[in-house]
């Protein structure tokens, strides 16, 4: 707990090149320049404060985008007119039919 505590989110710069970024650490120790391996200043530090929420998805959200994804398709169809859909596949296969004449050279 102790070590999480004194963790930062520390912006580097190079002293040599132009090189700049971001990293956590948890000492003072100086770090090198990924470009250069020249020596490096601290331009500002924040310190990171420990979740208290648990990282992972909640089972009941995670069920319910399930059940929306296994019916979308079929539900939009389901709601769209007879015309719509005609139009929409008729896109679709033109899409398809292009992209295999371009990348066959046109033998089919």
């Amino acid at each position: 707990m102790i070590a999480d505590a004194r963790r930062q989110l520390v912006t580097r710069r190079c002293r040599v090149c132009e090189w700049q970024g971001e990293r956590v650490e948890t000492t003072d120790a100086d770090m090198d320049c990924p470009w250069c391996h020249a020596p490096t200043r601290r331009v500002s530090a924040i310190a990171l404060v420990e979740r208290r929420r648990p990282l992972g998805v909640s089972v009941h959200a995670a069920a319910l985008g399930r059940r929306g994804g296994l019916k979308g398709g079929r539900a939009r169809a389901a709601a769209l007119p007879a015309q719509r859909r005609r139009q929409i596949a008729q896109i679709a296969a033109r899409a398809r039919w292009s992209r295999r004449s371009k990348r066959d050279g046109g033998a089919r």
